[in-house]
């Protein structure tokens, strides 16, 4: 059986189990990085977001900013 969102349960989660489940698979990833190399262009990319980021922090929203402002905008 092919692995899908209704296969595994997902399509009857709420918008914020959704999100949460998200989450947790990004931190699964995350864990899991150095199984993945990146390309010189992704690496690149990294360098230049890094750079621009540093020069102007506050342009930056924290994540949990990020998702509640989703789920505020999805709940209408």
């Amino acid at each position: 059986m092919a692995v899908s969102m209704k296969s595994l349960g997902i399509d009857r989660l709420t918008v914020e189990e959704k999100l949460k489940l998200v989450d947790e698979i990004w931190a699964s990833i995350d864990e899991e990085t150095d199984a993945l190399p990146l390309t010189d262009a992704q690496r690149e990319e990294i360098e230049r977001r890094l750079r621009e980021h540093e020069a102007d922090p506050e342009a930056a929203l924290p994540w949990d900013e990020v998702k509640a402002r989703l789920v505020g905008h999805l709940k209408g």
